[in-house]
């Protein structure tokens, strides 16, 4: 084959796996939607659990003007997401992994493929979800909300994993848990699995573009050599 039709990822060897942490690989999506919810009731919004947890997955800011009232004060909007952070840092010291979770990563680091965590959680989160998985020596990277600035379903999350791990979309896959992870990959070019560990139905996610569904991380490594990440 001539050098000008060899791909980036046979030139470079490297294919990058592209890895959503909340819901995805540890178990908070529950977490997130009870602590939403007792922070918007202190502010006196009265909003389902469904609806939480369906928008669990977005940045802290998308997810309140989907969740909350175009004409409320928005200058409460810092209270609730503050509220919000200091109830769910309640459990950072009990996070659970997703099953499976930690062997995903470290079978897919031992493949040769270049893992990142691309996750909307702020830094300190994504510190806490990263000690409950206990596989930093399989992370090649980690990106938080803090490294962009416009959170999923915007796609600049992802294309910040790309150029981290230094592949084109079509060298990568993404693994996330919600719709609003698929809108993402979608934007962005890259394929996307998705996980039923987040509680989001297949056919919403399906429906939001995910190329393949597995229950959850164990579920996909033990029908990985089948799945977008095996081939």
């Amino acid at each position: 084959m001539s050098s000008e039709h060899t791909s980036d990822r046979d030139a470079r060897g490297r294919r990058a796996a592209l890895f959503d942490v909340d819901g995805t690989l540890v178990d908070t999506n529950y977490l997130h939607t009870v602590t939403w919810w007792e922070a918007m009731r202190q502010a006196g919004h009265t909003v389902g659990m469904r609806e939480i947890h369906h928008a669990i997955g977005m940045s802290s800011d998308k997810l309140l003007d989907r969740l909350l009232p175009r004409d409320r004060d928005r200058s409460q909007d810092g209270r609730i997401s503050g509220a919000h952070k200091a109830l769910y840092a309640e459990y950072f010291s009990r996070l659970p992994a997703v099953d499976g979770a930690a062997e995903l990563l470290r079978t897919l680091a031992g493949r040769g493929w270049y893992v990142v965590l691309a996750s909307s959680a702020p830094k300190d989160e994504l510190a806490a979800m990263r000690a409950a998985i206990g596989a930093d020596e399989a992370i090649g990277a980690a990106l938080s909300s803090d490294d962009v600035k416009e959170g999923k379903p915007a796609p600049d999350l992802v294309g910040q994993a790309l150029e981290r791990a230094g592949v084109p979309a079509r060298d990568a896959v993404f693994v996330g848990d919600t719709v609003w992870d698929m809108a993402a990959c979608g934007k962005a070019g890259v394929r996307c699995v998705a996980l039923l560990s987040g509680g989001i139905p297949p056919e919403l996610l399906t429906e939001a573009g995910a190329d393949e569904i597995y229950r959850d991380p164990a579920d996909l490594l033990r029908r990985l050599d089948d799945s977008a990440l095996g081939r």
